[in-house]
C-alpha cells in the first residue's frame, strides 16, 4: 500500500505509527536477562538478539525481538504508577493461548513471565506475524472492491470470535457472565475519575445516565474490547485477517457492546480515532459498507436480526468508554508512564468523544 500525505504534507497515521524504532529511554529493558529467559522458555530460540520498539500503540509497550532466523513480539506492562486492573498482559496471553488452537487468527504465544525481576514488569512473547497493519479506515490508495473485502473480513472475524464457545476453549474463569454493562460502566467511571484532569459536563451526565438505562439483555461471549482496523495484521496482499492484536481489554462480556464499539468507526468525530473516521465519507464510492449493511452482515453471521435494538444506548456507552480510556492515557502522560509519543494528543480528543456520547444518549431519551 502506498503511503499518502495530507494536503499540508503532515505525516499520516500510517507514517506515524508503522514500523519500529530504537527502544525509547523510558522503555529500556535488561536485554541480557531477556536473552536468558528466552533460551529457557521459548522453544527454538537462538540468538543473537536485537530489541526494537514498535511505534504504534499507546497502552502496553511492545517490542520486536529480531534473531537471525525468526522475529518475535514482546508485550509488557509499562513501568511506573498504573491504574488498578489496567495493562493486564497476562490476560492477553491467556486469551490468545485459548484461541490459537481453534484456528482463530491470533499470533502464536510462546511464553509468559510473571517475574518482574527479569525486565522490570511482567511480559509475554508471541510470534511476529508479518503482514499489513493499516491505520486509515478509509483505506486510501485501494480499489472499492479491495476496501469492501477488507471490511467483510473484519466483520467475519469478529463474528467468529463472538460465535466461539468460551467454555469449550477453557475461558470459563476469564470474566463474569452477565451484568456486563453495569460492571463496565462502573469500572470506567472509576478509571476516569482517577485520571480526571478537568471537569467535562457531558462525561458527568453520561456517568449519571448510563447505569439507569442499560438494556435488559445478558447475551454472553468472548469480547475483544478494542476491535478496530489498526489492531489486526492483514495478509500482505489478500483481504484476510492473519492476527487480531491487543487483547488487553478482552473479557467475557456482551457481544453487542463489542460490535458497536467497532461501529464507532462510522461515527467518530474527526481527529478522535487512531484509524480515522468514516463519518462524512462517500462510502458507496469508496466501496465500504454502509453501517446498516455492515450490521446485516454481522447479524447473518451470528444469527441475529437485521437491526440492533438500543443502538443509541450502545453508542453512548462506547463513546463514554473510549473517552474514559483516553483520559486514562492522558493521566499516564502526566505521570510519565504512557507508552506512545503521541499519547498527549488524547487530551484534546476526550471532550468531542464525550459530546458524541451525550448526543447519542439524548437520542435514546436522555435529558
Amino acid at each position: 500500500m502506498t503511503t499518502e500525505t495530507t494536503a499540508a504534507d503532515e505525516p499520516t497515521a500510517q507514517e506515524l505509527f508503522s514500523g519500529t524504532q530504537p527502544v525509547r529511554e523510558q522503555h529500556r529493558i535488561n536485554e541480557d536477562n531477556l536473552f536468558k529467559f528466552m533460551e529457557e522458555h521459548v522453544e527454538g530460540f537462538e540468538g543473537p538478539l536485537e530489541v526494537r520498539e514498535f511505534k504504534g500503540g499507546q497502552s502496553n509497550p511492545t517490542y520486536q525481538l529480531v534473531t537471525p532466523n525468526k522475529k518475535y513480539v514482546l508485550r509488557r506492562k509499562p513501568p511506573g504508577k498504573l491504574l488498578p486492573s489496567a495493562h493486564a498482559v497476562d490476560r492477553e496471553y491467556k486469551v490468545i493461548s485459548a484461541l490459537h488452537p481453534t484456528g482463530f487468527p491470533v499470533a502464536k504465544p510462546y511464553a509468559l513471565c510473571m517475574d518482574e525481576d527479569v525486565i522490570g514488569t511482567i511480559f509475554y512473547i508471541m510470534d511476529n506475524v508479518e503482514g499489513r497493519i493499516l491505520w486509515d479506515g478509509q483505506l486510501p490508495g485501494m480499489e472499492p472492491q479491495e476496501r469492501f473485502a477488507i471490511y467483510d473480513a473484519m466483520n467475519e472475524t469478529l463474528a467468529k470470535l463472538h460465535n466461539t464457545d468460551y467454555l469449550k476453549v477453557g475461558l470459563e474463569d476469564f470474566g463474569k457472565p452477565g451484568n456486563y454493562f453495569a460492571r463496565q460502566i462502573g469500572r470506567w467511571t472509576k478509571q476516569y475519575t482517577l485520571s480526571e484532569t478537568k471537569s467535562i459536563m457531558e462525561m458527568n451526565k453520561l456517568i449519571e445516565w448510563l447505569p439507569e438505562n442499560i438494556p435488559q439483555d445478558d447475551d454472553v461471549s468472548i469480547v475483544h474490547g478494542d476491535y478496530r482496523l489498526d489492531n489486526m495484521v492483514l495478509h500482505p496482499t489478500e483481504p484476510k485477517v492473519l492476527a487480531v492484536l491487543d487483547w488487553e481489554l478482552s473479557t467475557i462480556g456482551h457481544p453487542l457492546g463489542d460490535f458497536t464499539y467497532h461501529l464507532m468507526q462510522w461515527h467518530l468525530p474527526q481527529g478522535t480515532g487512531t484509524s480515522g473516521t468514516l463519518s462524512g465519507a462517500d462510502l458507496k464510492a469508496l466501496g465500504i459498507p454502509l453501517q446498516d449493511e455492515y450490521i446485516s452482515m454481522y447479524s447473518k453471521r451470528t444469527g441475529r436480526g437485521d437491526t440492533i435494538e438500543h443502538m443509541d444506548f450502545y453508542l453512548a456507552y462506547n463513546f463514554f468508554r473510549l473517552a474514559a480510556i483516553l483520559q486514562g492515557i492522558v493521566g499516564r502522560v502526566k505521570d510519565g508512564t504512557a507508552s506512545s509519543e503521541h499519547a498527549a494528543q488524547n487530551e484534546e480528543r476526550v471532550i468531542p468523544l464525550a459530546e458524541s456520547g451525550w448526543k447519542f444518549a439524548q437520542r435514546a431519551g436522555a435529558r
